[in-house]
Order: structure tokens, then sequence, then C-alpha cells
């Protein structure tokens, strides 16, 4: 099984896409009216749209502290951090802009993104609590493709805001979906920013 990750691991990152290019995928997708994935329904268009927004908005108010700057420049090593996503992840629209701005910080920081429904046996490996969720970021070592360590679909903080809402409610709605949305504009990715420094020993 570990090779065959590995293996696997080396394959998707040949075919992985750059954050540019992702970017412009899910914005070429927004105004097609379509979106990633077999089953592209209307909510997954629609959902489409608004990450396309989200994330051009995010791009360009997305801010670090000079302290954080600092800590991520110091960081030493190289490492590819490989993501696992679909265009209609509202979850995605405010972590990638998070984690792109990291590789630009230190390009010894290469980010990668893939397709979950593309690469279903090689997402099999990196499940969270048996479930599909993406975002999933994979943090390798270049040479050998070994897993150093994982993160997502959600900071812990927003986990914790998930879990009560499940906790009380049974399920996520439509309605706690948009407030989720609302609590991370109001963090402005620093919840997102705190776990990626913990990953990279950082903090």
């Amino acid at each position: 099984m570990e090779v065959f990750t590995k293996t696997s691991l080396a394959n998707a990152l040949e075919v992985a896409f750059t954050y540019n290019q992702y970017s412009h995928l899910v914005q070429s997708l927004a105004n097609e009216g379509k979106s990633t994935g077999e089953d592209a329904t209307e909510a997954y268009i629609n959902y489409t749209k608004l990450n396309a927004k989200r994330m051009q908005r995010w791009d360009k108010t997305l801010k670090f502290s000079e302290e954080s700057v600092s800590l991520l420049k110091s960081f030493p090593n190289k490492v590819n951090w490989l993501v696992f996503t679909e265009s209609w992840c509202g979850d995605a629209s405010p972590a990638l802009p998070v984690m792109n701005k990291i590789a630009k910080i230190n390009p010894n920081i290469s980010l990668k993104i893939i397709l979950r429904d593309e690469h279903p046996q090689l997402m099999r490996q990196f499940l969270t609590n048996s479930a599909w969720s993406i975002p999933k970021l994979v943090q390798l070592e270049p040479e050998s493709n070994r897993v150093l360590g994982t993160w997502g679909p959600r900071s812990s903080n927003a986990i914790q805001l998930v879990e009560a809402f499940k906790k009380e409610h049974g399920t996520l709605t439509a309605a706690f979906r948009e407030q989720l949305q609302i609590w991370y504009n109001k963090d402005k990715g620093q919840s997102i920013l705190e776990d990626l420094l913990l990953l990279l020993s950082l903090k």
C-alpha cells in the first residue's frame, strides 16, 4: 500500500495544477456555468461561481502579520504541498489562497492542486474520519514522496464550530454553511495560517 501511495503521489504531482492554473480553471468553469466532477448539479455550478468570486477577493485582501511572514521565511526545508479539492468546495475558497500566499513567501514550499474525483484511489488514503472531505492538504518530502503530515478539510477553529453545530442539529444546513463563510471572512485566514504554521513545525 505504501509503494502504491508513493507512486500515485508522484503521478499526481506530475499532472497537478499550479494555483494560478487552478484559479483560471475555476473562473472559466464559473463563466461557462459548469463545475468540476461528474455530478455537475445546479448547486455545484452555483458554488463554483461563488468560489471564483471568493478566491479573487481572498487573493486581493489576504494579509499576514510581520511575525508570521518572518516565521514562514525561516522555514529551511523543501516540501511539496499536494491539495485535493473540487471547484464547488466552499471550504477551499479561503484555504487555497492562504496556502498560495505561504508558498509565495517561501519558495521552499511548492503548492500543487488536484481534483479529488479524478484521483479516487489516492484520495482513499487520505480520508478524514472515513469521509472524502476536501480540501485535503498532504505535505510531502520531495525526493521520496514520504508523507510528512496532512491538513484539512478545515482549520481546527472551524472544525470546532462545525462539530458543535452537528452535535446540536445533527447535520450541516445551507444556512450554517453561509454563516461559516461569514466566519471565514471575519477570521481573515488567520486560523488556517496558524494551523499551517503548526504543520510546518513553525509554532
